[in-house]
């Protein structure tokens, strides 16, 4: 359990992406079966502890302190794993600190009293360091900048494998996925995955400039409609029904409407490509219709009728048993479209292709995207018809020309202390705009500053609180920030009766008065 957690620690203060690889690389290559495994299924979030919940912790540490101190220390710190483990006020047992492998064994048992004695020993044992990796272990939220895409290509170059490779065996292994390390280490050949419903890395692709697509020969290309929702592939082997995300996470749960229509499909196995998409009165709907069904465990019988999943399939990586990815695109695109032709569902159809297109044609959609947006569309796909599928994102294959984003002057009304290396910071922040002569919350971001201006915000920020909830504070309705975003659309779920996506901070205003910030009348218009 020490190693991992020195693992994590270093992990959340390195910056550099190649520096984490290294790290994980050099942990894995030295450290033993099953702690290897344990930490890597950690990292890559498939491990989970029902009974660990963050009340439990609560709970259990309130038997050691007062809720109060507890509550305050909260609020300063930003991050109630970290609070706990700095503190708990331990008592030295002289035992030694527990492997990784107990840990994960204990917590996985139903047994509460069990854990809470076990639990309450492992805190008292483990110093402050030690504490906060378990912790963020039993709750799952790391946050340490480390994704399962960069785990697993850690692990390829701790031996010298290819990261495709471990991608494809990873839904047929499990924690602490001895099989997997005993094939990395050649003791044994490739493991069969023939009998499962496999994810097979997705192929990405780059932003184009309109310069850059202007010197392309469109006839060599393929265009489509690039769709506002979730890219997935929907994967069927025998009985077995998958879909995934575009990193390989499972969301069939979320999405029980689109695995039981493949259920009825006869072929023994296939893999396709494709986007995730709401419909609404049979027409796509906003992300944010979409976005209600992510990451949930159960659907209810009102969003399956209200907001039915569908696919619109792009792509055809395997046909009945038959890996064709090496094959051009050109000839992908028959297969799957003899698929449809055999199988067609109300829950999946194919993207159209826009015949013979011009640059004008295209920039002209791509205008409309934005200014008279069909729902759902947020630009254009352009794919060389002789391109393989290639995992990963290779240059010169595909290429992505999306609407111009949207920005916002808003009025910074909220902030929140961030998590992992920047709980000593105010980086979450909440934003409005005008509704008369009243600010109307409309928004949050987290990202798009640097780190000079992150210092820069914070300090701002204690200097300019006006009021306390708990870990929030709110500030004086006087700094402007710039928001960008991807789109906006209509809410009931949000007191502006707007959401937006992907918003981040463009740039602070320092030098805008807050009175002239957008208003919610503007920000409406942008969602016409």
């Amino acid at each position: 359990m020490q190693a991992f957690a020195t693992l994590m620690d270093t992990l959340a203060y390195t910056g550099s992406t190649l520096a984490k690889r290294r790290l994980m690389a050099d942990y894995f290559l030295k450290t033993p079966d099953p702690e290897r495994g344990y930490a890597l299924a950690a990292l890559t979030g498939e491990l989970s502890f029902p009974l660990a919940k963050p009340a439990f912790l609560r709970d259990l540490v309130t038997e050691r302190v007062d809720p109060v101190l507890l509550q305050m220390s909260r609020d300063y710190v930003g991050d109630m794993a970290e609070t706990i483990a700095l503190i708990w006020p331990s008592h030295a047992t002289g035992a030694a600190t527990p492997p990784l492998a107990e840990v994960v064994d204990v917590l996985g048992q139903g047994d509460k009293a069990l854990l809470r004695e076990r639990i309450t020993h492992w805190l008292d044992t483990l110093d402050a360091n030690g504490r906060w990796a378990l912790l963020k272990l039993i709750t799952g939220a790391l946050r340490i900048g480390v994704s399962a895409r960069l785990a697993k290509t850690a692990l390829a170059d701790a031996y010298g494998k290819d990261v495709d490779d471990i991608e494809q065996l990873w839904h047929s292994v499990e924690p602490p996925y001895t099989v997997l390390f005993d094939w990395l280490e050649g003791k044994i050949g490739k493991p069969n995955i023939t009998r499962t419903a496999r994810f097979l890395p997705m192929m990405l692709s780059h932003p184009i400039e309109e310069e850059e697509l202007a010197a392309l020969d469109l006839a060599d290309y393929q265009v489509e409609l690039k769709w506002d929702g979730i890219r997935v592939q929907l994967v069927k082997n025998g009985a077995l029904v998958a879909v995934y995300s575009r990193t390989g996470d499972d969301i069939s749960a979320s999405f029980p409407d689109i695995a039981e229509a493949a259920q009825h499909i006869i072929e023994e196995e296939f893999v396709l490509d494709g986007e995730l998409l709401a419909k609404q009165n049979g027409e796509v709907a906003s992300f944010n219709a979409l976005q209600q069904r992510l990451n949930r465990k159960t659907v209810t019988p009102a969003m399956l009728k209200d907001s039915p999943a569908h696919i619109r399939l792009y792509d055809m990586l395997v046909d009945d048993g038959q890996d064709i990815r090496a094959l051009p695109l050109r000839e992908r695109r028959a297969h799957l479209e003899a698929w449809h032709a055999r199988h067609a569902s109300p829950s999946v159809d194919l993207s159209a292709i826009i015949e013979t297109p011009t640059q004008s044609q295209l920039a002209s959609i791509r205008h409309d995207a934005r200014y008279t947006p069909q729902n759902g569309v947020e630009g254009l796909m352009i794919k060389k018809l002789d391109s393989p599928y290639i995992a990963g994102r290779p240059r010169g294959h595909w290429f992505k020309w999306k609407r111009n984003t949207l920005t916002l002057d808003c009025v910074l009304l909220y902030a929140q202390r961030g998590s992992g290396k920047r709980s000593s910071y105010y980086s979450d922040y909440t934003f409005g705009v005008w509704e008369g002569e009243k600010l109307v919350p409309i928004g949050k971001a987290y990202s798009g500053f640097t780190d000079e201006e992150l210092i820069k915000l914070d300090k701002w920020i204690r200097a300019n609180t006006s009021n306390r909830f708990g870990p929030v504070r709110e500030v004086k309705h006087e700094l402007v920030l710039e928001i960008e975003f991807d789109s906006i659309a209509p809410s009931n779920r949000h007191k502006s009766g707007l959401a937006m996506r992907f918003p981040r901070v463009h740039r602070v205003r320092w030098d805008k008065p807050a009175a002239e910030a957008d208003t919610l009348e503007n920000a409406k218009k942008l969602s016409a």
